[in-house]
């Protein structure tokens, strides 16, 4: 083999590498799931880029005189250009590749077979089966995305095998302890905040472990038992996420919870789930679960889509809302700067309670975590002190302080309709202050999409003296909103990324105003 060619190979070969570093950000980011991976895909890759890339694997195959310095340069060009790239986009990434042990197995079932592809090349030079491992590598090279799935096809019976092991071991840990008490939390939206709601709530009476930040998926609660619990704990603490039906069973499956809440059933992630019944029958599945292990489902009898489909007499449901006709709820709530005041209802007993987080879905998330905390013991006097000292959990309605004395509150991770317009709605109090939003809008809602944004962009022109809306495409509907109404359009404004609104807020930013970051997608959602 020419040994210009086999260095040209060999720079290709490296400069997949790199790029193959954007393209497991992106498969990680939708849960390594091919078909969503396709979908950012088919958003952002472009059919010039694609016919660039099979272009490039044709012309390495013509074997004529003084090409392969030219293919050398190409390939060399080319290594620089994804460098600097992979570099860059890593920078600027909101959430960037965590190299997990998968990732580096996938990253591994890649380059061994693009390595051994250029040594049979080279061993067998000029014949048909150096020709042919020439042109898979080219093209797995030039065209990375089918490298990813090659590297996702490869790996999957491996990565079935290590979840498998991963799992039982987990089921064998909860076996051996048997006085521990699993709750699982579930819902649309609210489980999070209600599951470090209940964890601070608890941890006045009991040894608590809970899933951190979002681990609400199958592994991310087997990593939990087998890195976090220790043999003093007493109750386990289990958020459970789903994007399918199934999903909330699977965790229960290695849970076995033995009360659960249920905070929510709403229009999410219906691109997958297809319909709001669907997402009730997933979110319930943890209410059959705790109820077959002879326990207790505390259930939201606000949320109208649970309120609409659950008979709140079945065996095994304790109902909490926001009226008294629930046995637990809450009444005379008012707010300040400070946070919220009101009185909890438990079974008929009142404490009045103090606490620093905002807005009604909180208190709403108080009253879950309050009446499940109250069915295990612990006294009002332990509740009301636990009330006080919460922090708003991060990300969600969290209040901080900001650039140039200005406010910040942070509602990075709130993606649910409802959560979203309270959100708005706690900004709209701010009075006398300049009242800023930043947002690229809710995602994963199906055809109800362009809907619950367009009501996001009536509520922010309602209450937002300006509107900074990320991403030209994904914001459209929100736009489409504000320019229906009465909103001074000079104060309405559209970016590419955070980084640019940011640019445009921070300038007159002070101790006189309050931006609002509502829902800070991830980088695959941008465009």
């Amino acid at each position: 083999m020419n040994i210009l060619f086999l260095i040209a190979i060999i720079l290709l070969g490296v400069s997949a590498v790199f790029s193959l570093h954007r393209q497991l950000q992106m498969l990680q980011q939708n849960s390594y799931f091919p078909s969503r991976y396709y979908g950012w895909i088919k958003n952002n890759y472009s059919v010039l880029t694609a016919l660039s890339a099979i272009l490039f694997c044709a012309v390495s195959l013509l074997y004529t005189k003084g090409f392969y310095l030219t293919f050398l340069i190409i390939s060399a060009v080319l290594l620089i250009i994804r460098f600097f790239t992979a570099i860059k986009l890593h920078k600027k990434s909101i959430k960037k590749l965590v190299v997990t042990a998968r990732v580096k197995r996938l990253f591994a079932a890649a380059i061994i077979p693009l390595a051994a592809l250029i040594t049979i090349s080279a061993v067998f030079y000029d014949t048909l089966a150096s020709a042919i491992c020439i042109m898979i590598a080219v093209m797995l090279s030039c065209i990375t995305p089918l490298l990813t799935i090659f590297s996702w096809i490869i790996t999957f019976p491996c990565e079935k095998a290590v979840t498998r092991w991963y799992i039982n071991d987990a089921k064998k840990i909860l076996r051996s302890y048997r006085n521990l008490t699993v709750i699982g939390v579930t819902g649309s939206y609210g489980k999070t905040t209600t599951k470090f709601i209940l964890q601070r709530i608890l941890s006045e009476k009991f040894n608590v472990v809970a899933t951190p930040q979002s681990f609400n998926t199958p592994l991310g609660v087997v990593r939990t038992v087998r890195g976090e619990l220790k043999p003093q704990t007493q109750v386990f603490i289990c958020e459970m996420g789903a994007k399918n039906i199934g999903d909330i069973k699977e965790i229960c499956d290695i849970a076995n919870p033995q009360y659960g809440i249920i905070t929510s059933v709403g229009a999410q992630h219906l691109d997958t789930f297809r319909s709001v019944d669907n997402v009730y029958k997933t979110k319930f599945e943890l209410a059959h679960a705790v109820i077959k292990n002879g326990g207790e489902a505390f259930i939201n009898g606000s949320s109208a889509e649970i309120a609409a489909r659950t008979d709140k007499n079945a065996k095994g449901f304790r109902i909490y809302g926001m009226d008294n006709s629930h046995e637990f709820f809450a009444e005379n709530i008012s707010y300040s700067r400070n946070g919220s005041t009101f009185d909890l209802v438990l079974s008929g007993e009142r404490i009045s309670v103090t606490t620093r987080l905002l807005g009604l879905h909180s208190v709403n998330d108080i009253v879950a975590a309050a009446a499940l905390a109250y069915q295990l013991g612990v006294t009002p006097a332990q509740i009301r002190f636990a009330v006080s000292q919460l922090k708003p959990t991060e990300h969600r309605l969290e209040l901080k302080s900001f650039r140039n004395g200005s406010l910040l509150i942070d509602d990075a991770y709130n993606s649910n309709p409802e959560g979203c317009l309270e959100a708005v709605r706690v900004l709209g109090s701010f009075e006398g202050m300049r009242k800023v939003i930043i947002t690229p809008g809710l995602i994963e809602l199906g055809e109800k999409e362009y809907e619950c944004n367009y009501n996001l962009g009536l509520t922010a022109a309602q209450y937002c003296d300006d509107i900074i809306l990320v991403g030209k495409n994904r914001s459209k509907p929100m736009h489409d909103a504000v320019l229906t109404t009465d909103f001074d359009t000079t104060h309405l404004y559209i970016v590419s990324s955070f980084a640019e609104a940011m640019e445009i807020y921070a300038p007159t930013a002070n101790n006189q105003s309050v931006v609002l970051l509502e829902n800070d997608l991830p980088d695959n959602y941008l465009n």
